[in-house]
């Protein structure tokens, strides 16, 4: 008979930033472990629930027992298992008896080829198993596999007994339907008395039936056991508080990571509003936004074009009839941190962005590197070339080198001291303070993005440039002294920085014509000779072209198009894409397989030939060889002129009209004639063919 099934720890207040993973963990490791020991009725998901205080599962149908089943035992080789009259060997005996199939009769043995060796196989029937040991089994490894941030080790009542868990566990709930399956975890039975909220609910609340349990702790418990329901929940009275006061909680996006932390923190949440003097307004609505939900976990509004307003929303865990004193109390506390980011605002303006740069001399980038200092001075070179790269670089006043001089500076603020985050945006304020250039500005903020996936880019040439000197010079500089990302680590972002680099290069037009190479080189110039590995520049454009590997793969472009475009080692980043599209194109036509398979055969062969010496092409006289030249020399002209106007696509399709005499070339001439010379000749054309074939991309790969 299958029934209902829930699982619940009760805890002390769990870490808020990991509750969500840890409940899908604590869920899923238990519905695993049933489903592989048999006892799920049918295939479905855990039900999760995950509170501050506690984590819990269920499952709608799970069986009391595992059915037996049909199973097919392997022993051993035949040679290590049966004695020379054909008897189990001790060996094999105690094989069995670890199985459970002492005294099985010999003629049940099965022998088959397994691997190198003949084996020994059994049939047998699996005892059901009961659900009490398959949960037993189930929790066990549920719990030893939770994503755990930090292990806390305390001690049982006993005295004696020390468990290690994320926080100390009070109540184990375990019901089959109405019934208590009996196990045990961190020193806990399981029972079926669960806890409610701590002030406005039952302190315990005995559960009639498994699937009674989500009403109950609603009902009784005052508790939303669901993390998804309580965070649509809060969600939903965060909107309804921000339009009753005319406002907005920000940009969508903007503020996942706090309702995410805040559905972790509370258990029958309740939303109510605050207010602030309008004085504080002054600072920079960064500041004030990144403390109230930071330090205080509230949802600041904005009003309809999205300027920071004076009210906030408090997401408590008390649901009272007049909650003055939460307001209130939470009031008093804000003012504190908007007092303090005001005075860090004040403070930082008496000293002048340029007067800050020198003490950056005291910050160490990185003990191989040097100073910040040092490295804004790397940046102030690179950032300048760069920007004479780009079209307008030639035209006016290069603010490059002003604005990467200025880039880091904020780094020695008391405000970004306080608030790492705001790097780049205060300085964006404070230059504009000091009267810096518009450009210089507007770069000082935009040379870290894009931040993230989908991030913005930076805008006009001083911005690009100085973005890209930032990330460049990262990459070269720690690639140079070994600080290569590995696995999932990496430490100073390069696997973003690098990302940055090659959106930058894709998808701003300023920045299209710009040779990655070039760019890597200009940043390996800029440190101490013998600073860095030789072989760092060639690393860093490896790793950068396995990002834009898997750029477009994300773009849906099949692996072999892939491999085509990236086997020549592209450095114009913003052609890779447009050479994509091209091969993408190609591969439609009738051709396409034929020519690829051509190319591949002319790359397998001109590999082997190990050099041929000089070419004479008077000496080809088959008619084949002669029509190819000839067809080849027209193709290519059209080819070099589309190629030149980056008309991609249309230099792969003039490859269509050279697959009949390419068929015909390799159906009637030899290659490797027994003449040196007529041999030379004939790979000199396969040559000059395989060049015009891979103008544009190594279409060799497109051969299956």
């Amino acid at each position: 008979m299958s029934a209902p099934l829930l699982v619940e720890l009760v805890c002390e207040e769990l870490p808020p930033k990991a509750l969500a993973r840890l409940g899908a963990a604590f869920a899923q490791g238990i519905r695993d472990g049933l489903a592989k020991r048999g006892l799920l009725e049918e295939p479905s998901d855990a039900l999760l629930f995950a509170t501050p205080r506690r984590l819990a599962m269920g499952l709608r149908a799970v069986r009391e027992a595992s059915e037996p089943r049909a199973l097919e035992v392997k022993l051993m080789p035949v040679s290590v298992g049966l004695d020379a009259n054909g008897k189990p060997t001790p060996a094999l005996e105690k094989k069995l008896q670890a199985q459970g199939l002492a005294g099985i009769d010999p003629s049940r043995f099965k022998r088959r080829v397994d691997g190198k060796a003949e084996t020994l196989f059994v049939d047998t029937t699996t005892a059901p198993m009961p659900l009490a040991e398959a949960l037993q089994g189930a929790l066990d490894e549920a719990i030893a596999q939770l994503p755990i941030p930090k292990l806390m080790s305390y001690q049982l009542a006993d005295g004696k007994t020390t468990v290690h868990f994320v926080r100390p566990a009070h109540a184990l709930v375990a019901l089959h339907g109405d019934t208590v399956v009996p196990v045990r975890a961190l020193g806990l039975q399981s029972g079926r008395e669960t806890r409610g909220h701590r002030f406005q609910g039952a302190s315990r609340i005995t559960l009639a039936r498994a699937d009674d349990y989500e009403r109950a702790l609603g009902e009784e418990g005052g508790v939303i056991a669901s993390f998804a329901r309580r965070r649509t929940a809060i969600q939903q009275q965060l909107d309804a508080a921000a339009k009753q006061h005319a406002g907005s909680l920000g940009p969508a996006g903007s503020y996942d990571a706090l309702l995410d932390e805040v559905t972790a923190l509370v258990e029958m949440p309740t939303v109510y509003a605050g207010a602030f003097e309008t004085e504080f307004l002054s600072v920079p609505a960064e500041c004030l936004t990144l403390t109230m939900r930071q330090n205080q976990k509230y949802f600041p509004l904005f009003d309809a074009a999205g300027k920071l307003t004076n009210r906030f929303l408090i997401v408590s865990n008390m649901k009272l009839a007049d909650p003055v004193n939460i307001v209130q109390g939470n009031e008093r506390v804000v003012r504190p941190r908007l007092a303090d980011a005001r005075f860090f605002f004040d403070t930082d303006r008496k000293t002048r962005l340029a007067d800050r740069a020198p003490q950056l001399a005291t910050i160490v980038y990185h003990n191989k590197l040097g100073t910040q200092l040092e490295r804004v001075e790397r940046m102030r070179r690179l950032a300048s070339a760069i920007q004479a790269m780009l079209p307008r670089g030639a035209l006016g006043k290069s603010y490059a080198d002003r604005a990467a001089l200025l880039a880091k500076a904020d780094l020695v603020t008391l405000m970004v001291g306080e608030f790492p985050e705001l790097q780049g945006i205060m300085g964006k304020y404070y230059a504009e303070a000091d009267g810096e250039e518009p450009s210089v500005v507007r770069a000082i903020e935009q040379h870290y993005w894009p931040r993230f996936a989908g991030d913005e880019l930076p805008v006009g040439d001083v911005s690009i440039a100085l973005a890209l000197a930032d990330k460049l010079e990262s990459l070269v500089g720690l690639f140079g002294i070994g600080q290569v990302p590995t696995g999932d680590k990496d430490p100073f972002g390069l696997r973003r920085a690098a990302l940055g680099v090659l959106r930058i290069l894709s998808e701003k037009p300023e920045a299209k014509d710009l040779d990655l190479g070039a760019l890597l080189q200009e940043a390996f110039a800029g440190f101490p000779a013998g600073k860095l590995a030789a072989e760092t520049v060639a690393q860093v454009h490896a790793f950068m072209l396995d990002r834009l590997r898997s750029m477009l793969r994300d773009k849906g472009y099949d692996a072999n198009e892939v491999e085509a475009v990236l086997a020549g080692n592209p450095t114009r980043v913003k052609q890779v894409w447009d050479r994509i599209e091209a091969v993408k194109a190609f591969r439609a036509l009738p051709d396409a397989e034929a020519l690829a398979a051509a190319n591949k055969r002319i790359q397998n062969i001109l590999r082997k030939s190990e050099g041929y010496g000089a070419v004479d092409f008077a000496l080809l006289q088959l008619p084949e060889e002669k029509k190819l030249r000839a067809t080849l020399t027209d193709v290519a002209s059209r080819a070099d002129d589309l190629f030149a106007k980056n008309d991609f696509t249309g230099t792969l399709t003039a490859l269509a009209a050279i697959r009949a005499d390419v068929d015909a070339f390799f159906d009637k001439v030899l290659v490797n004639a027994e003449d040196p010379k007529l041999r030379a000749a004939r790979l000199g054309l396969l040559s000059d063919l395989g060049g015009v074939m891979n103008k544009v991309a190594d279409i060799s790969k497109l051969s299956a």
